[in-house]
């Protein structure tokens, strides 16, 4: 009867600690084991706001960015705002020289053969690069400055106003090793693995070439980064002309030109003076 008795206690004993040691392997490798999971918990969201500002045809597009991140992370990292700008809007690049050289705006245009002049359906769509600045009254945000204009549009039959939707901007993101140009920030987590910034981590898609700095010849390797945007897109409404309203501005147009071409025919022969 004994020998029954240890054999059951025996098999006991083996399913006990088959149990146990079940119940305790995934706790051990989830407690050893960093996941993108649980990096990606750190990380707050990157807000990024886009205000159009001014009245009238020419306008001001301020873009505000805003890192849950503490500075320490964020000292060695840029920001560059890549803004894709539609045809019913232009920016002037001679007055983004001004700008840049009145140290107000570090922006620059990325397309060639720019016609500002061009109206809305004859132009093309461009891409502005603006480098983001720290701002003064935020410790952990961004933020952008870029003067845009409205173009000319075909008049309507009915509506006397017309929208242009403004995209919301890719937000384009380098952090360099102090002494390292090119090189992405790593740091060491408890494991002793090097690991990205925890917000590079979480919120790049891809990378983009780009210049490294405003003035600067080299490129470097922009992380793509995702973003949650305040609003959806700007909309802005553009007042246009009625094309029922041509023959009447035509008719105004050429009479007024005629009358100043008049008037200033008299004034030359009555108070010119004429040598032979």
């Amino acid at each position: 009867m004994a020998t029954p008795a240890v054999a059951v206690r025996a098999v006991a004993w083996l399913l006990l600690w088959e149990v146990a040691e079940l119940t305790c392997s995934p706790a051990i490798a989830f407690n050893t084991t960093p996941t993108d999971a649980g990096i990606r918990a750190t990380c707050s969201e990157i807000i990024l706001r886009q205000e159009v500002l001014k009245d009238g045809f020419h306008r001001d597009l301020l873009i505000k960015v805003k890192f849950g991140e503490s500075i320490e992370d964020l000292q060695t990292c840029r920001l560059l705002i890549k803004q894709y700008i539609p045809t019913g809007l232009f920016v002037d690049p001679y007055e983004l020289a001004s700008l840049r050289e009145r140290n107000i705006t570090e922006a620059v245009m990325v397309s060639e053969n720019f016609n500002i002049e061009a109206p809305n359906y004859l132009s093309k769509e461009s891409e502005v690069l603006i480098y983001a600045r720290q701002d003064s009254q935020c410790i952990d945000c961004f933020q952008a400055f870029l003067p845009v204009h409205y173009r000319y549009h075909r008049p309507h039959s009915k509506d006397g106003e017309t929208f242009i939707v403004l995209n919301n901007p890719d937000l384009l993101m380098y952090c360099d090793q102090a002494g390292s140009r090119g090189v992405i920030r790593f740091r060491f987590d408890s494991f002793g693995q090097t690991i990205k910034f925890p917000i590079l981590k979480c919120w790049a898609q891809s990378e983009v070439t780009a210049p490294c700095a405003l003035n600067s010849k080299d490129n470097c390797q922009w992380n793509n980064m995702k973003y949650k945007s305040v609003y959806k897109n700007a909309n802005l409404q553009v007042p246009v002309g009625l094309t029922i309203h041509t023959s009447l501005v035509c008719s105004v147009t050429l009479f007024i030109t005629i009358l100043c071409s008049t008037l200033i025919l008299v004034a030359v022969f009555k108070y010119g003076h004429f040598s032979l």
